[in-house]
């Protein structure tokens, strides 16, 4: 039976590998004028591909599992990035 390998996360999957997923998505987004709705699915498509190849390329289930925490942890930094400054632009509009 092949067990699940144990996997150690480090500051690097966050400091090097969701930023790098979310640059890749942005970057595929702006060049290739890709709608909204498919985005999500491009960054969790990017999440693994960066996992698989670069941080756990010794044990696929391992990159398949980390890699859907890249891409949700770029869908959500960039979701709760563009929320802030909407907020913050709404709350200084200058009066009219």
């Amino acid at each position: 039976m092949d067990y699940f390998p144990l996997i150690h996360t480090n500051i690097w999957d966050a400091v090097i590998g969701v930023p790098v997923v979310l640059c890749v998505t942005q970057l595929i987004k702006v060049f290739c004028r890709v709608p909204s709705p498919y985005v999500p699915v491009i960054a969790l498509a990017a999440g693994n591909i960066v996992s698989i190849v670069f941080g756990h390329h010794e044990h696929v289930y391992a990159g398949i599992f980390m890699g859907f925490f890249y891409g949700y942890a770029a869908m959500g930094s960039f979701s709760s990035t563009k929320t802030s400054l909407r907020a913050y632009r709404t709350k200084h509009e200058p009066y009219s």
